[in-house]
């Protein structure tokens, strides 16, 4: 009798234990969004993903999360060395890497990871700002070199603009949507007078104009760093040794400035790089406040995103320098010191939206859309 009823405890249990192993699990909690500016105010970015190296694009190959659990081996993965600068052209993003002699590029569409500017002829030293024409054009600051290469959409090699008798210190360039015009600031440093953005024909690499000069009053400039273009064609100068924003026809001629050295909101400490979205709004970074502030066309402040910290983690900058705003208003920024390029998303914009949505979330958004 007694062995009768261990052998029904036993099945007994059993099949609790059966039912038990077939119950889905509870569902995890999801991870609090992060969001900037933080409640109560209305959130207008969202923390949307980080692009350490080249796995964080590219596609799984068959096989790859067996041979990954049998191996016990990582994904791997090109990671950034030391990035600064990032431009983005309808799902492809481009990182300048100053401890790599090429532009990385994170093709998001395509799933794929590649380099542009490794191979001669149009071979990259050291590049440092870059940016993008709307058809998708390249155009690489070379510091070393002391020019700017153009790369056509595919990636492959078209010209050289300027050289070393035309800058003193290369440090960062912008062109104009249509390619017709590309400025290029030379920082110039303590010894030299020509702290200056020269204009060129970017489609004939012909000098045309210079705007500013060395000096601290309006239209001067001491240790430009970027130039952006806003929604009328202005120019936006990071004028970082006089801690300001200056403002510029298309031409060069001075409009205004706005900002001044100081640790409150709206003002500056390191001003880096500078980016525009389609509404004309203004996004600084400053290496020294860890995060890149927002303003209006006025030069009027609306939000900052990020700070600084010692640790990683999603809006933790150590050395933050470039920043980028795409066709979607996702918006880029570069940090040096945590090797990485974090997207922050506009809140109204979902993840299976624009160009940088994974392509089966997007095939599937679009299909429930119809």
């Amino acid at each position: 009798m007694k062995s009768r009823c261990s052998i029904f405890v036993a099945a007994f249990a059993l099949a609790i234990l059966a039912g038990c192993a077939s119950a889905p699990p509870p569902p995890a909690p999801k991870p609090a969004q992060l969001v900037f500016p933080s409640p109560p105010d209305d959130p207008r970015f969202i923390y949307e993903r980080t692009i350490y190296g080249s796995a964080d694009v590219t596609a799984e190959e068959a096989g790859s999360d067996l041979r990954r659990i049998v191996t016990g081996e990582g994904k791997r993965s090109e990671v950034l060395g030391k990035p600064y600068a990032v431009a983005v052209h309808k799902g492809r993003v481009f990182v300048s890497d100053s401890a790599e002699r090429f532009i990385k590029v994170f093709d998001f569409q395509k799933q794929k990871y590649y380099h542009v500017g490794e191979d001669e002829p149009g071979r990259i030293v050291k590049p440092l700002g870059i940016d993008v024409d709307h058809e998708g054009r390249l155009y690489v600051a070379d510091a070393t070199a002391r020019d700017v290469k153009v790369f056509d959409a595919d990636g492959k090699y078209v010209r050289t603009i300027g050289g070393a008798k035309w800058f003193d210190r290369l440090s960062s360039v912008t062109v104009d949507a249509a390619g017709e015009r590309l400025y290029v600031v030379d920082i110039g440093g303590v010894s030299s007078e020509n702290h200056r953005i020269r204009v060129f024909d970017p489609k004939t690499g012909n000098h045309l104009f210079d705007i500013g000069k060395r000096g601290a009053g309006p239209g001067e400039l001491n240790l430009p760093r970027d130039v952006a273009i806003g929604k009328g064609g202005q120019l936006y100068v990071v004028d970082g040794g006089n801690f300001r924003i200056q403002v510029f026809t298309r031409d060069g001629q001075f409009v205004k400035a706005f900002g001044a050295v100081g640790k409150q909101y709206g003002q500056f400490a390191r001003p880096k790089e500078i980016a525009t979205d389609r509404e004309g709004n203004v996004y600084v970074v400053d290496s020294a406040f860890g995060n890149f502030q927002v303003f209006n066309a006025d030069g009027d402040l609306l939000l900052f995103v990020g700070e600084r910290s010692e640790r990683d983690g999603p809006g933790k900058y150590m050395l933050p320098s470039g920043i980028y705003v795409d066709e979607d208003g996702r918006v880029y920024m570069v940090d040096q010191w945590f090797r990485k390029v974090e997207v922050f998303r506009p809140y109204a914009l979902q993840e299976s939206q624009g160009f940088l949505a994974p392509p089966a979330k997007a095939a599937k958004a679009a299909g429930a859309a119809k």
